[in-house]
């Protein structure tokens, strides 16, 4: 299974998600550092929040194999900018949270993450578990690995396709 780095606005539902990925009960536990499971590295939401320790960021992202920009469905402003996906080396995915929620407005969300450049978006409800199979088989799916004279070639040419 890949590696799934989150990062996200405070209260987003980064670590909600890591225990409705697990198959547990969801219980409020506020991330104070970031924490490296298994499958997943939750970060705290000061770090996506902070310019000085949005450097955390980018040290905890090397030891993932994807990164996860995470937004709320009903979050009134996005704190990312627009082309995050060319300062990252590693495949960047969009996931939405709180879909369920009755300010949701995903459109807007989703928008956000295609001018982030995320290649795809999820939309998942932590508490029913809605969209979290479709997540889980995405990072199911074999590590895409390629030469270093491939990964050349494909910069070269001005490709950031990691499918």
């Amino acid at each position: 299974m890949k590696k799934l780095f989150l990062m996200g606005r405070s209260e987003a539902g980064k670590t909600s998600l890591t225990q409705a990925m697990k198959g547990e009960e969801l219980h409020y536990e506020k991330t104070q550092y970031t924490y490296s499971h298994e499958s997943t590295i939750d970060t705290p939401g000061e770090y996506a929040e902070t310019k000085s320790a949005s450097v955390g960021l980018a040290c905890f992202s090397f030891d993932a194999d994807v990164i996860a920009m995470l937004c709320a469905a009903d979050e009134p402003f996005c704190i990312f900018g627009n082309n995050l996906n060319c300062c990252i080396n590693r495949p960047l995915i969009g996931i939405i949270t709180k879909i369920d929620s009755p300010h949701a407005n995903v459109d807007k969300v989703k928008n956000w993450m295609e001018n982030a450049g995320c290649e795809r978006i999820f939309e998942v409800n932590n508490k029913t578990r809605e969209g979290i199979d479709a997540l889980l088989e995405y990072l199911r799916n074999d590590r895409i690995t390629i030469s270093i004279d491939e990964a050349k070639a494909k910069q070269d040419n001005g490709i950031n396709a990691w499918e």
